[in-house]
Formats: structure tokens, C-alpha cells, sequence
């Protein structure tokens, strides 16, 4: 039994070895973070200046827009009080730089053909739903008035279960997100099984790029919420065989599983413990099955369709 023991606890140590070889080698790969403070620059115009700043970003100007929209911003004490509270939160760019380096160095490592974007910062009006897009290739717009945290006085009209990820915390896991979703092709057949493996590549892409970051808050969940889905596992999975939803097409399975919400939908008493989202939890598990028993590269899992990965995936719950 002990030599068994040591043998467990050296095979241990030499994947803890190649992880930290593999992390020192992705550490070295050089990107250029650029970030451009157009939120500081627009809270620092005044009418005289405006011009100029419109010829430095036009593709935040559109023409059919009058300058008295721009002007009445300027002027509005919201405007500068918004522009205030992001400051001091993001006083300047050490922390973006911090977060986006090391992931931009990680998509790069699995996806050479990537570089590093442009990051272009901005306010708009605690636009939650779109506080990243990717615009273009080159192209980044992050509005830094969506993570001044969960408290700040901002958010108090918006729903809890969205408010608890609006902290600094949450943006490079935002980035990353946005990333994914541009290199995996949404499903097509629209069943719930295809949905569970879409965002559970989303996630797995997740996982790799931000190696430091918790699952739990990869995927949006407070830590008793993914204690919950991991002690769970079994029984959900169950649930779903039974109920045979795997190959459903019933729209109804989408917000019971997969968009976000208070928790997740079974009809059964303990709803209001479950936390959202279940259904892209268990495709994630079902990805990760699927990339430790085959020997393939994130650029051929994206490519995979979704019955033929969850066959290969040799997939089981944890007990």
C-alpha cells in the first residue's frame, strides 16, 4: 500500500512539474497589451475639445449622431460622476494589463494565428448585457462601469443573481468568454445536448486560458454553488436520462439549464438550492471527459460535433 501511495504522490508531482513547464514556457511568449483609456479621455473633453477626440476614435461617433447628443454627455453631472466612481476603481491600466497579458499569452500558445488586440475602455450607462465586444480582430471595447463591484449603488435595480459577478474579478473571465464564443461555431441542431457541449467547449477554452482562476468563477458560480453541482452530479445526470432530455429539442430545457437564472429548473423541491446553469456544468464535464481520453488539440475539439464528442467522452458522473 505505501509504495502505491508514493507512486501516486510521484506521478502527482510530475504533472504539477509539467504543468508549471508548460505555464513558464506560455509566460515567456511575448504580447504587446495595449490599452486606450477612452473613457479618461472622454471625461476629460470639453466642447472645444471634442473634435479633435472625434478624429482620434470616429468609429465612436457615428455621423448620424449631432454633436448637442455629445455635448449634453459631456455636460451631464452622471456622466462625470460615473466617470469618477470608474476611476477609482481603475485608476489606471496595471490592472488591466495584469489580467489581459497573461490571458492573451494563453490564447496565443493554443491558437498561434491570435494577437493580442487593441483594448479600447469605456462607459456605457452599466450596459450589462455588453460590457465586452470583441469588435474586430484588432479590436476590444470593454465598458469598465460593469465591474465597480457587487455593492456599488449602480447596480441596485438589477437582479442579484446578475449583480454578484459585476466586480473587477470577473473581466478577464468576460474576456475570455467573448473569445471563445468567436472561435466555436453555434449549435445546429438544436438540442439540449448540443447546447450542453457548445458551452462546455466555451468553458473548457475557459479553463485553459485562465489556468489561475477558480472553475467556480469560470463559470459564474460562488463556491458553495459549484460545491453544490459537484456533490450533485450524479443525481442531475440521472435526471436527465431518465427524462430523456439529452437529444430533446424542447426550447423550454434553455432557461431550465442553460441561460442564466436564480437556479436551475427540475420541478423538484430542491430548485431554489440548485444553482443556474447545470446544463452547461455537465457538457463542461462531458468536454473534459472527452479531451482526457483522446488525443486532441483544442483547434480539433471545436470542430467536433456534439454526439459524436459525448460518445468518445466516456463520460460518467462523479459519485
Amino acid at each position: 500500500m505505501q509504495k502505491i501511495i508514493l507512486f501516486l504522490v510521484a506521478l502527482s508531482l510530475f504533472g504539477c512539474d509539467k504543468l508549471g513547464d508548460l505555464e513558464n514556457e506560455i509566460s515567456k511568449i511575448p504580447v504587446e497589451v495595449s490599452i486606450l483609456r477612452f473613457d479618461k479621455q472622454f471625461a476629460n473633453t470639453s466642447i472645444d475639445s471634442l473634435g479633435p477626440l472625434k478624429k482620434k476614435f470616429p468609429m465612436f461617433f457615428p455621423q448620424r449622431i449631432p454633436d448637442s447628443i455629445w455635448i449634453a454627455r459631456i455636460q451631464s453631472p452622471l456622466q462625470q460622476e460615473m466617470a469618477d466612481e470608474v476611476l477609482k476603481t481603475f485608476p489606471d491600466q496595471r490592472f488591466l494589463a495584469d489580467k489581459l497579458g497573461p490571458l492573451f499569452q494563453h490564447i496565443t500558445h493554443y491558437f498561434p494565428r491570435f494577437r493580442a488586440p487593441t483594448t479600447v475602455t469605456l462607459i456605457n450607462d452599466v450596459d450589462y448585457q455588453n460590457r465586452v465586444i470583441v469588435a474586430s480582430d484588432t479590436l476590444l471595447l470593454l465598458s469598465l462601469d460593469n465591474y465597480l463591484g457587487q455593492d456599488h449603488r449602480y447596480y441596485s435595480d438589477i437582479k442579484r443573481y446578475l449583480v454578484k459577478n459585476l466586480k473587477p474579478s470577473q473581466l478577464p473571465i468576460d474576456v475570455a468568454k467573448a473569445y471563445a464564443q468567436k472561435y466555436i461555431s453555434l449549435p445546429t441542431k438544436n438540442t439540449f445536448l448540443e447546447q450542453m457541449i457548445y458551452f462546455g467547449k466555451q468553458l473548457y477554452l475557459q479553463q485553459i486560458w485562465l489556468p489561475a482562476t477558480s472553475d467556480a468563477s469560470k463559470i459564474g458560480y460562488t463556491e458553495n454553488q459549484w460545491q453544490w453541482a459537484e456533490e450533485n452530479q450524479v443525481y442531475m445526470w440521472r435526471y436527465f436520462i431518465e427524462k430523456e432530455l439529452l437529444f430533446s429539442t424542447d426550447p423550454g430545457l434553455t432557461p431550465r439549464f442553460i441561460s442564466n437564472a436564480p437556479f436551475s429548473k427540475f420541478y423538484l423541491e430542491l430548485d431554489n438550492e440548485s444553482p443556474p446553469m447545470l446544463g452547461r456544468y455537465l457538457g463542461w464535464k462531458i468536454v473534459r471527459s472527452f479531451m482526457k481520453n483522446n488525443d486532441i488539440t483544442p483547434q480539433q475539439l471545436l470542430v467536433f460535433e456534439a454526439e459524436d464528442l459525448y460518445r468518445k467522452s466516456k463520460f460518467k458522473p462523479k459519485k
